[in-house]
């Protein structure tokens, strides 16, 4: 049978040096005194239907497959376990603090092929003893007890993807559960998870204040240890994005982000980032690694890596197509672009992520994390600061609460001239 995407001479192949650790040990011009935290993405790339809004790299099984043909579950874990083997060298001796299994829809997957996965992740990799492990799962892919059986496979965290409590919502957004699923979902969830995630979403289509109130209400009588909430987006190349749906006005967007700040603090949560609501001792431990410009190893179809070395910052990224992927990974070639992040560009980077928490970063967790002395963003920190966008002390940046609503224009004024 034939899949879609691009061709590999079209992609195009990284250069087989890749793995080579020499390369990304030579001099350079800058100085990490120590390797930041290191955490595992895994990429499931399947789901059973395409939503509208999604920009993600994920497919629909049901538009690929074959009449009769099944996930082929085996073999996409062959070329993760290929794909994880040839970048030992470039991890070699480092502890792997979190796991993400992401997608797609990951919970697609049987819990014997993620007990599978874990255990080819537990024997090939120095995995901390109380690693956070998250699997994303939608409800339109619960079965009753199959949260249950994730956990026994080794899962710690479940993140479910709601979206809506709101029918109405969930039709428009393309989702493939109803209420009611969405309901059983996080109720199974919680029996059977100490700590979940409830992502939502808001300013949808047609959604009115009273209709947001309605859905962080819902989401909150189950007493989430954790909540994602985010604003719809019109992303590029999405079917949203070609046929735009028409959306609350903004200042009905910010009204209905302040209600949600507001209910959430008032039943326990903290906003601790930008999109981000926990209860104590809930944060996610490998996102904070994202937003704390951490690093990270991603295996499967499009997945994207950042690790750091003695004198620079690399970035890589995976084959989208799955298909080729699979052949590819089991060739020993999934990488399509290997590339040394810019020196100039670190600071930038870093903001993007560490501005998004509302504790900001240390000023020594920068110098750590880049390289770079703090020279290279004072002129930058000092513009943010006189425009009421950061707060300072002696060893700490954390943004404003005008800092968070205006995200993009403080982050914006790292960007290399």
């Amino acid at each position: 049978m034939s899949w879609p995407g691009d061709s590999p001479a079209k992609e195009g192949l990284a250069d087989p040096a890749w793995n080579d650790v020499r390369q990304w040990m030579r001099p350079g011009t800058l100085q990490l005194q120590s390797l930041p935290p290191l955490a595992l993405y895994v990429h499931l790339p399947w789901c059973l239907k395409k939503c509208p809004y999604c920009d993600f790299n994920s497919h629909e099984w049901t538009a690929t497959a074959a009449p009769g043909e099944v996930l082929p579950e085996s073999a996409y874990l062959d070329a993760l376990r290929a794909d994880l083997a040839a970048s030992l060298p470039l991890i070699w001796g480092r502890t792997v603090h979190s796991v993400f299994i992401g997608g797609g829809t990951p919970s697609l997957f049987s819990p014997a092929a993620i007990d599978k996965l874990l255990g080819d992740v537990r024997a090939m990799l120095r995995l901390e003893a109380d690693a956070e492990i998250t699997l994303e799962a939608n409800p339109g892919t619960f079965e009753k007890d199959r949260f249950r059986a994730f956990r026994e496979a080794g899962v710690t965290r479940l993140s479910i993807g709601v979206q809506s409590f709101n029918d109405v919502h969930l039709k428009a957004l393309g989702r493939v559960h109803d209420r009611s699923q969405a309901m059983a979902a996080v109720e199974e969830a919680a029996r059977s998870f100490d700590t979940f995630n409830l992502d939502l979403m808001y300013a949808l289509p047609g959604q009115t204040l009273a209709d947001c109130e309605a859905d962080v209400r819902a989401a909150l009588s189950f007493a989430p240890p954790h909540i994602s909430i985010y604003h719809l987006t019109l992303e590029p190349n999405t079917y949203f994005a070609k046929y735009p749906p028409a959306l609350p006005p903004e200042d009905e967007a910010w009204d209905m982000l302040d209600r949600i700040t507001e209910m959430t603090d008032e039943a326990g949560l903290q906003r601790y980032e930008v999109s981000a609501y926990a209860r104590h001792g809930h944060r996610c431990a490998h996102n904070l690694n994202y937003w704390q410009f951490g690093d990270y190893l991603g295996i499967g179809a499009g997945a994207h890596s950042k690790l750091s070395f003695a004198h620079r910052v690399a970035r890589q990224v995976r084959v989208r197509e799955p298909r080729q992927y699979m052949e590819r990974a089991l060739a020993g070639s999934p990488v399509v672009s290997a590339d040394e992040v810019p020196r100039k560009a670190l600071p930038f980077e870093f903001m993007l992520n560490a501005l998004r928490l509302r504790d900001g970063f240390t000023l020594q967790q920068y110098m750590e994390r880049t390289g770079l002395p703090l020279s290279s963003i004072e002129p930058a920190l000092a513009r943010a600061a006189q425009q009421g966008l950061v707060a300072r002390d002696a060893a700490r940046v954390w943004p404003t609460a005008r800092g968070f609503d205006f995200l993009s224009n403080l982050q914006g004024l790292f960007l290399p001239d």
